[in-house]
């Protein structure tokens, strides 16, 4: 079974950094599914959850895993 995770990245704020986050989990994790919400500043992950908070910071932001 895929690990599931939950991250809050609150300087996610804008269609642009949504983009951004989900272009670097793509990246860091091929396959994985991702979901982000704007409103909630909240980010779904399929797959490792270091790979997935590194790659969310290599782009630029700040996540907080907040659970699965």
């Amino acid at each position: 079974m895929t690990e599931r995770n939950l991250f809050r990245v609150e300087d996610m704020t804008c269609g642009h950094c949504a983009k951004s986050v989900k272009t670097a989990l793509a990246d860091a994790l091929p396959g994985a599914e991702v979901s982000v919400d704007l409103v909630s500043h909240e980010v779904r992950v399929a797959g490792d959850a270091a790979k997935a908070e590194a790659a969310i910071r290599e782009a630029g932001y700040t996540p907080e895993r907040i659970g699965a």
